[in-house]
């Protein structure tokens, strides 16, 4: 059975996805980052191979995320594609006709614009991280609360407290003056999910033009009381799609198999065999031009495997070379010839 893997690396969790022919899931992971990505992308290629009955072709793999590249290196990636573009053809698959996707995870929120199937806008949270997963991870952990009993504790109230969301100190402080002057927990925390999503709205969706169908992705929408807040605040009803805690891994999923059948090549994946490479990252900065690029470089053994992060072509690796220790990479920087982009583009080599 021919089947497609999908890799969704972001700072909180990772999700893999394996995918048939006819975009069906075959199976899912849902695991938290830890701050390891390439550990725990390994470790979610092992726990599929464990999981997997009969014989099974991955014909295609695609990755996204905020850790992408790290997870293209270690799967052998054949799609690597950013969050915006994942998210929204899921979306457009499982909800047809959907205009607006709101995406909240364990460390930001954004929004995606669609028309006739097509992203035409969007928005992140910036540095704040009010109105994310994290913060109602912290709120729950603060009320001895599991995090899976938020949403429906927020359904059982009946008079929700305003809590001021626009920040998570100002929401945190007033959370617990309204605990001490003796609100039920259930309206505190359905207060919280109406606070993120006015935070939301005024904040990552502030401009935007929002159309129903609406599409509610990440592992935020598990909590009911979030989905409820949405509406409200909306006066729209708020579709929660299937797998919607790993919707950008189907969509890097999709991706990959459209990518293949296009081309007709043959997949580049590592096979399952890859959790067990020794994969190994270094840093360091280029000097060579007033950029001071952060380049991180990716090896197995003495092969590099990839580097990025330079605005310019001077680290790039093709088919792998000859790992650079890290000692040395400053000095081999210094020695090359001029950066050609920068005589033209000191400021911002492309």
């Amino acid at each position: 059975m021919k089947t497609y893997l999908g890799v969704d690396v972001g700072s909180v969790t990772t999700k893999l996805v394996l995918l048939n022919e006819d975009y069906q899931v075959q199976d899912s992971l849902y695991l938290r980052t830890r701050g390891k990505p390439l550990e725990v992308v390994q470790q979610g290629l092992r726990q599929l191979s464990q999981r997997l009955s009969g014989p099974v072709e991955i014909a295609g793999v695609g990755a996204t995320g905020s850790g992408r590249y790290l997870a293209g290196i270690v799967v052998g990636a054949d799609v690597v594609k950013n969050e915006i573009t994942a998210h929204a053809v899921a979306a457009s698959h499982f909800v047809p006709g959907v205009q607006t996707i709101i995406e909240i995870g364990g460390q930001d929120s954004k929004i995606i614009i669609l028309r006739e199937g097509v992203a035409v806008d969007f928005g992140m949270n910036t540095v704040c991280a009010a109105g994310t997963g994290a913060f109602l991870d912290q709120q729950a952990a603060r009320l001895n609360i599991d995090i899976q009993s938020v949403g429906a504790l927020a359904m059982q109230s009946k008079r929700p407290v305003r809590i001021a969301g626009r920040c998570t100190v100002f929401a945190e402080s007033d959370m617990i003056h309204k605990q001490q002057m003796g609100h039920r927990v259930p309206d505190i925390l359905y207060g919280l999910c109406q606070a993120m999503a006015r935070n939301y709205l005024n904040n990552v969706g502030l401009g935007k033009e929002i159309r129903e169908l609406v599409a509610f992705q990440g592992g935020v929408a598990f909590n009911q009381g979030m989905i409820r807040a949405f509406e409200e605040a909306l006066d729209m009803k708020v579709h929660v799609p299937p797998h919607h805690e790993v919707m950008g891994a189907i969509g890097a999923a999709i991706l990959a198999r459209e990518s293949i059948q296009r081309s007709g090549r043959k997949t580049h994946f590592q096979g399952f065999a890859a959790s067990e490479f020794d994969y190994r990252t270094i840093s360091f900065e280029c000097h060579h031009c007033s950029n001071h690029c952060e380049i991180v470089q990716v090896s197995v053994g003495k092969q590099v495997m990839a580097r990025w992060g330079g605005r310019c072509e001077r680290w790039e690796v093709v088919g792998g070379s000859e790992e650079i220790p890290l000692a040395e990479a400053a000095a081999a920087a210094a020695a090359q010839p001029p950066c050609l982009v920068e005589e033209t583009q000191p400021a911002d080599c492309h």
